[in-house]
C-alpha cells in the first residue's frame, strides 16, 4: 500500500511540474519563481515559505585534440576535461534579493594566484545582487566584467570549442568590485541596456591587499528591433530561429589604473602596476537559423615594459594591439550547425619584436540535441603566425568536444 502510496506521488508530482511553464531565459541574473520542487534551468527548489530559492545546476566539457606543426615536422594530443562547473544561484529573504555562486574544479579552469604557487583559484563568481524592478540591478561580488559579447557568454553558449584568439588576448574577464545595470528591453521595439563596474582591477580572488586604485566600466547595448528570443545574447547561434530580422550593435570602455597583470586582470604578473585601456565593440543579428557576429576590441598602455627590480636584465611587457573576429553560421531544421570563423590579431608596434601577430580560420559542425546544454562539436581550424621580419608558420588542429550540463 505504502508504494502505491509513493507511485502515485511521484506522478502526481510529475504531472504538476509539466504544467508549468518555465522562464528560460539564459540571463542567469534573471530567475523566475520556481515552484517547490522542480527541474528547469537546473533543479531548483523553493522553500514552503517562499523566503529562499536556490538552483542547482552542472556542466562538463570534454575535450580531445590533435595539433599538427608542419614548419617544426611535430605533432601532438591532447584529452582532457577542459571546463567542470558547478553553479548556484537564487535568492534569499525577498525575490529582489539574489545570489549567484560557480565553482571550477578542471585543472585549465582554475588559474594560479602568482606564479610558483599551488593555491588554485576555484571560486569564478560570488555575488550578490539587488534587484528593486525588472530594470535595475545592483551587484556587488566577483563575476565577469561588462565587456566584450563573447566573453560575457557562457563558454557553455559558444559555437566553436572556445573564444577567439582576441579574446584570449584581449577580453578583461572577472573582477570584484560593484556593478549597476540599467535594463529597458521589449519583444519588438527599440530596447537598450547600459552598464557600469568599479573593480579592483587585480582579477578574480586576488589574495592580497594593495594600493588604492581601481578598473572602470562602461558599456552600451542597443536593440534596434527588440530583443532576442529568450535572451538570445547570451547564447551564440539561432538556434531558436528568430522569425524576425534582430540585430544587436554594443560598446564598451574599460581604464584600469591598478593591474598587476600583462593582460589586466589575467597573464604573467607583472612587478608594479600598469594603467591599461582596452575598447570593445561588438555586432549580432539573427534571422530564421542564420545568425552572425563580429567583434572589434584592443588595448593600449603608456607603460609597455617593465624590469624587474632585482634583475634589470629581466624584462616584461603589456600585451598591447588589436583584433577583430567574424562568425556566420546556420543551424538546419534537424538541429545541425555549420559555422565559420575567421580572427586577425595584430600586436602592437612596441612589442612586435617580442610576440608575432596571427590570424586563425576555422569551420566548425555542430549537433543540438537539447539546445547548447548537451551538443557534440567538431571543429577544424588553422592558426598562422606572422612574426616580424621572419617567415611566417602555421598550425593546424582539429578539435572534438562534448558538452553536458543541467
Amino acid at each position: 500500500m505504502k508504494r502505491i502510496i509513493v507511485i502515485f506521488f511521484l506522478i502526481s508530482s510529475w504531472q504538476i511540474c509539466a504544467q508549468i511553464e518555465l522562464d528560460t531565459l539564459s540571463n542567469d541574473l534573471r530567475l523566475s519563481s520556481l515552484p517547490y520542487f522542480n527541474y528547469g534551468r537546473g533543479l531548483g527548489i523553493t522553500s514552503k515559505d517562499s523566503v529562499f530559492q536556490m538552483n542547482m545546476r552542472f556542466r562538463m566539457q570534454n575535450l580531445a585534440s590533435y595539433y599538427h606543426l608542419p614548419e617544426e615536422e611535430y605533432d601532438e594530443m591532447d584529452a582532457k576535461i577542459r571546463r567542470l562547473r558547478l553553479r548556484f544561484d537564487g535568492f534569499l529573504g525577498n525575490p529582489k534579493f539574489l545570489y549567484a555562486i560557480q565553482l571550477s574544479f578542471a585543472t585549465d579552469d582554475l588559474g594560479e594566484f602568482q606564479e610558483n604557487e599551488e593555491r588554485f583559484n576555484v571560486i569564478r563568481d560570488a555575488v550578490f545582487m539587488y534587484r528593486p524592478n525588472k530594470n535595475w540591478n545592483f551587484i556587488f561580488g566577483q563575476t565577469k566584467l561588462p565587456g566584450n559579447r563573447q566573453r560575457v557568454n557562457s563558454s557553455g553558449a559558444l559555437q566553436f570549442t572556445d573564444r577567439t584568439i582576441n579574446n584570449a588576448s584581449f577580453n578583461i574577464d572577472r573582477d570584484f568590485g560593484f556593478q549597476l545595470h540599467y535594463i529597458k528591453d521589449f519583444k519588438d521595439q527599440f530596447s537598450y541596456n547600459f552598464k557600469t563596474a568599479l573593480s579592483s582591477g587585480r582579477g578574480r580572488n586576488f589574495p592580497e591587499t594593495f594600493e588604492a586604485g581601481g578598473a572602470f566600466t562602461a558599456k552600451a547595448e542597443l536593440f534596434p528591433f527588440g530583443v532576442f528570443k529568450r535572451d538570445g545574447r547570451y547564447f551564440e547561434g539561432d538556434i531558436l530561429r528568430e522569425e524576425r530580422f534582430k540585430l544587436m550593435l554594443s560598446g564598451a570602455y574599460h581604464y584600469n589604473s591598478n593591474a598587476l597583470r600583462n593582460r589586466g586582470q589575467i597573464g604573467l604578473d607583472l612587478w608594479e602596476t600598469a594603467t591599461m585601456r582596452s575598447s570593445f565593440f561588438d555586432v549580432m543579428f539573427k534571422y530564421q537559423g542564420f545568425a552572425g557576429m563580429m567583434a572589434y576590441m584592443n588595448r593600449t598602455s603608456p607603460e609597455v615594459f617593465q624590469n624587474n627590480p632585482e634583475d634589470i636584465t629581466e624584462q616584461r611587457f603589456i600585451f598591447v594591439g588589436e583584433g577583430i573576429d567574424i562568425q556566420l553560421s546556420y543551424v538546419f531544421p534537424t538541429n545541425y550547425e555549420i559555422i565559420g570563423r575567421y580572427s586577425e590579431q595584430r600586436v602592437g608596434s612596441e612589442i612586435e619584436a617580442l610576440t608575432p601577430s596571427s590570424n586563425e580560420m576555422a569551420i566548425g559542425l555542430t549537433r543540438y540535441f537539447w539546445e547548447h546544454a548537451f551538443k557534440i562539436q567538431l571543429e577544424l581550424s588553422r592558426r598562422q603566425f606572422i612574426p616580424a621580419q621572419q617567415e611566417r608558420f602555421n598550425e593546424y588542429y582539429v578539435r572534438f568536444q562534448v558538452e553536458m550540463g543541467i
